[in-house]
């Protein structure tokens, strides 16, 4: 690190305390050179993931934009405000598991409405309304209807009691 004052790259740690949450290390650092103090900041560098949406056209991963459309889907339901916030770290964190740069809009789309089906069907069914661009009734329809006939297959077979 060069020093303010002199400008000098000589220097040396004298304190070094996490901040932020462990998001950022603070470090106090003495000038070899003059014995002037000066306080640096290290953070990650986190890379902006570009969303290709379908026009082809690019735009950087917007958590608040995915908060704001959860929030749409889930008004007036019962979804806390912390389940959507753990809806979006999952999908953030499938992205940057999955993804380097670039992600499809459309894998985005599908992983949101794959938690929140399980989270609230109603919330689903709104969301998948806006994402899958519904035009009419029949849209609403078949949507429920493949959620019904999907759901009657997860439902569990009631067990035989064996005789003892």
């Amino acid at each position: 690190m060069r020093c303010p004052v002199c400008h000098k790259d000589n220097d040396r740690v004298v304190d070094t305390r996490s901040s932020d949450d462990g998001g950022v290390i603070r470090r106090r650092r003495e000038c070899c050179n003059c014995g002037k103090r000066f306080t640096t900041f290290e953070r990650v560098e986190v890379t902006s993931i570009q969303v290709i949406k379908k026009d082809g056209h690019r735009a950087p991963f917007d958590r608040e934009k995915l908060r704001r459309g959860l929030e749409r889907a889930c008004w007036k339901r019962p979804v806390s405000a912390d389940q959507i916030t753990t809806l979006i770290a999952q999908v953030e964190g499938d992205v940057n598991s999955t993804f380097y740069s670039e992600v499809a809009s459309r894998f985005i789309g599908e992983r949101v409405m794959s938690y929140l089906r399980e989270l609230d069907q109603v919330a689903y069914v709104r969301f998948a309304s806006v994402y899958l661009r519904f035009s009419d009734a029949r849209d609403f329809a078949q949507e429920l209807d493949d959620m019904m006939n999907n759901s009657k297959n997860k439902l569990p077979t009631p067990e035989k009691k064996s005789k003892k």
